[in-house]
C-alpha cells in the first residue's frame, strides 16, 4: 500500500508517495529538472506542456495546472487558494486514490505540489505513465478500431459512471488504449464523485461532440456507426442505461 506523506518547503506544499520519491523537492516538479538529468522521454502539448520522464526504472507524467477559457487568458495558471483539500491538485490526487481502490483503469497518483503566493497558488501533479498507451485521437488519425474495442471503450466509461465518477472533460484526448487493447481514462482535473444519473447522458453527449469536432478539424477515422458500437458497450454494463440522441 502506498505511503502518502506531506512536506512543506517555504511556500511549497508537497503530497508524495514515499516509495517513489523519498525526498521530494520543488525543483523536481519542473521539466527543466528532468531535462538536466536527461530523463525526459516525451512531451504532449495541450494548454501547456506535459512532460514524460523516467526515474528509477519507472516512467511518469508531470502536468502543470493551466486554466482554460477566457479566465485562462488572464490568470493562466493561478488559482484562488481556499485550503489544501479544496485545491485542484489535492482533489485530483484524492480522486485518483479513490478510483484505484475501485480498480478503475486510471493513472496512479505519485506526487503533487502547490505553491502559495498572496492568496493564489500554482500547482503540478505527477502520476504514473500508462505503458504502451496512445490517446484515442492519435489512434483514429491512422486507423479505425474494431467493434470489440469500441465496445470496450463504452464499457470502461460505464464502469466509471457506475461508481458515480464524473469526468469533467470526457473527450477523445483523455481516453487511452494500450498495446493489449485495455482502455484507460486520464486527466481528472475538476472531476468528482457526483450523485444521481441526470449528468451521465450529458457527459456522453460531450464525448460525442468531441468525436464530431475532431472528425471535422483533423479528419479522424470515425463514423456514426462507431458511436453506436460504443453506446452498445456502455449499455451492456451500465447500471442505469441511458439513451443518447444520435
Amino acid at each position: 500500500m502506498a505511503i502518502i506523506q506531506q512536506k512543506t518547503i517555504n511556500s511549497h506544499v508537497m503530497l508524495f508517495d514515499k516509495e517513489h520519491f523519498p525526498e521530494p523537492t520543488p525543483e523536481m516538479f519542473t521539466g527543466l529538472y528532468w531535462q538536466a538529468k536527461n530523463a525526459i522521454t516525451g512531451q504532449a502539448i495541450g494548454r501547456g506542456i506535459t512532460n514524460f520522464f523516467q526515474h528509477r526504472q519507472n516512467e511518469y507524467v508531470l502536468r502543470h495546472y493551466h486554466r482554460g477559457g477566457l479566465i485562462g487568458k488572464v490568470l493562466n495558471d493561478h488559482y484562488l487558494y481556499t485550503g489544501l483539500e479544496q485545491s485542484r491538485p489535492w482533489q485530483e490526487f484524492r480522486l485518483l486514490q479513490h478510483m484505484q481502490t475501485l480498480n478503475l483503469p486510471c493513472p496512479t497518483p505519485i506526487a503533487a505540489i502547490l505553491n502559495k503566493n498572496k492568496g493564489f497558488y500554482q500547482a503540478d501533479i505527477i502520476s504514473t505513465k500508462i505503458p504502451s498507451a496512445q490517446d484515442l485521437h492519435h489512434i483514429l488519425l491512422d486507423t479505425n478500431l474494431s467493434t470489440e474495442n469500441w465496445k470496450k471503450i463504452g464499457q470502461t466509461i460505464a464502469a466509471f459512471h457506475n461508481h458515480q465518477v464524473y469526468h469533467h472533460d470526457l473527450n477523445i484526448h483523455n481516453i487511452m488504449l494500450d498495446a493489449d487493447h485495455n482502455v484507460w481514462l486520464i486527466d481528472f482535473d475538476k472531476c468528482e464523485i457526483k450523485q444521481g444519473n441526470s449528468w451521465k447522458a450529458s457527459n456522453m453527449a460531450r464525448l460525442k461532440r468531441s468525436f464530431e469536432k475532431e472528425k471535422r478539424l483533423s479528419k479522424i477515422d470515425w463514423q456514426l456507426a462507431d458511436w453506436q458500437m460504443l453506446l452498445s458497450g456502455y449499455n451492456e454494463v451500465a447500471i442505469f442505461r441511458i439513451i443518447v440522441k444520435t
